[in-house]
């Protein structure tokens, strides 16, 4: 499976995109443009154990805005970017430690090499999410992270 392949089913698969084929990343980013669909968001709360408070710290939208974008069953453009950023790293984290379960720990786990902050805590940024990348990255060749 590809990364790309990952971070869509992570997203929820053929269930949130209506088809038998996984999409592109062109595909992908007019998706996310257009707003993903809300399963997309419950999809991604399942596979990493994400409570509704952490969801909404991450994609920076609050409790009540969730609860819109439910009954409206789509979300905006900004918050579907920011929905498949967590989708990225969680892609990256499962291939590095082999099992979502894994991935869920480590997410909220504190980090030293993120100065104790646990990684999920850092997803709310593009910066953050690059430290974090960083991290799972030397984790993945071998280096003490």
């Amino acid at each position: 499976m590809t990364h790309t392949d990952y971070v869509v089913d992570v997203l929820g698969g053929a269930r949130v995109f209506r088809r038998h084929r996984h999409p592109g990343s062109a595909e992908l980013r007019s998706r996310i443009r257009l707003g993903l669909p809300y399963s997309a968001l419950e999809s991604v709360r399942q596979r990493l154990q994400l409570t509704l408070p952490e969801t909404a710290i991450l994609l920076q939208t609050p409790i009540r805005t969730l609860a819109r974008r439910k009954r409206q069953r789509k979300l905006q453009a900004a918050e579907s970017d920011r929905l498949v950023r967590l989708a990225r790293i969680a892609a990256h984290a499962a291939m590095v430690f082999g099992d979502e379960e894994k991935t869920a720990t480590w997410l909220r786990r504190p980090n030293r090499a993120l100065n104790g902050e646990p990684p999920l805590r850092l997803l709310d940024t593009e910066i953050g999410t690059a430290q974090v990348e960083d991290v799972l990255g030397r984790i993945e060749h071998g280096i003490v992270a």
